[in-house]
């Protein structure tokens, strides 16, 4: 536990860790789209323009498979960079922990098993409303039915996601909902100012306080869709939201829509708690009494450039890496030296011969 540090409702938080620590995990991987990703500089989340909306099925594979199908390799940013999808997959097999597919809203869906809500993307914010009201209220509908289902068979639901430029959609939806939200970036160099504007001017079409329509004006339909999976989840097992801005997001619509704040902790890296262009840990104070738990998976120690880039501020985050890790150090004891040792026998699979 020495690698985890505690945020928000710190009593609560001990007893979450108390209470899954001999218990069963089962990770939950929504994918998503949203067209606002394809604006220029927004995200680092695929090698180019036309390979993000890629990202997401390919991300499902690699955890799946440990490769892809839909594209050639696994999801890297323009400079080579890893998804944070390794680190998912090394905390899922390194502690035996089972995983499922829920496709809510991707362009592209995976080439394996997975569980289909029947959603269409979202479309770019800077130009238009992402979705329609009735589209939201599907979304958290089926979001509660799969998520009530999976909650029943374990002692802690995990959920993560895979959203090119999610976080601006984030941002846009904190910001309507009231918040005075900074968020993260896959960027050392958060394109705060870009963000601003996307979301100042999608701001401008919210007519309504109503959260479905706010979210249809200026979301995404993953943080709907994962809403309603906490809010059914958190009912009768313990949540955890692996993920940090988009995380802090589905919260807020959550607080909106109800859930149990008792059964519920957002899961996340300590990259995400420490970056300064955001105020994550605040927001989340502000939006919920319930503990955000971060874990520093060590990465700064690496051999290698790929996985070290995680701690210098590439990606920080995604695919519920965070989340994953800590549920992985709970259930086998390893602490971040040894998760370390995994996650570059993993990334020399991936990219060495040695």
């Amino acid at each position: 536990m020495e690698n985890f540090e505690l945020f928000g409702n710190i009593e609560q938080g001990k007893n979450f860790l108390d209470s899954i620590k001999n218990g069963q995990f089962l990770f939950s991987f929504v994918i998503s789209y949203t067209e606002t990703c394809e604006i220029p500089g927004i995200t680092f989340a695929g090698a180019d323009k036309d390979s993000i909306q890629f990202t997401p099925p390919a991300d499902a594979e690699y955890l799946h498979y440990g490769y892809c199908k839909t594209i050639d390799k696994i999801p890297m940013t323009p400079d080579g960079k890893p998804t944070p999808g390794l680190l998912t997959k090394t905390a899922l097999e390194s502690a035996s922990i089972p995983h499922f597919t829920i496709n809510a809203g991707s362009k592209i869906p995976p080439q394996l098993p997975f569980f289909d809500a029947s959603m269409t993307y979202g479309k770019n914010i800077l130009n238009q409303d992402a979705m329609t009201d009735s589209q939201i209220s599907h979304a958290v509908d089926y979001g509660r039915i799969i998520g009530r289902s999976m909650a029943s068979l374990t002692d802690c639901l995990v959920i993560g996601e895979s959203i090119p430029g999610g976080t601006t959609t984030a941002l846009a939806v904190l910001r309507a909902l009231g918040y005075d939200a900074k968020v993260s970036s896959s960027i050392p160099n958060n394109p705060v100012e870009l963000k601003n504007q996307i979301v100042s001017s999608a701001l401008k079409r919210v007519d309504s306080d109503h959260p479905y329509s706010i979210v249809a004006k200026v979301g995404d339909p993953m943080i709907p869709f994962v809403a309603g999976m906490l809010s059914s989840a958190s009912s009768v097992s313990n949540v955890m939201l692996a993920g940090g801005t988009q995380m802090a997001a589905v919260l807020a619509f959550a607080s909106k829509i109800g859930f149990n704040p008792e059964n519920t902790a957002i899961g996340t890296t300590t990259y995400i708690t420490g970056d300064t262009s955001a105020n994550f840990t605040s927001l989340v104070k502000e939006i919920a009494d319930i503990p955000a738990i971060a874990v520093n998976p060590g990465l700064e120690n690496s051999q290698y450039s790929g996985l070290k880039a995680f701690s210098q501020g590439f990606a920080k985050e995604g695919v519920g890496a965070g989340g994953s890790i800590i549920s992985s150090m709970i259930k086998t004891g390893n602490d971040s030296s040894k998760f370390l040792t995994i996650a570059e026998k993993e990334y020399r699979r991936l990219f060495t011969s040695l």
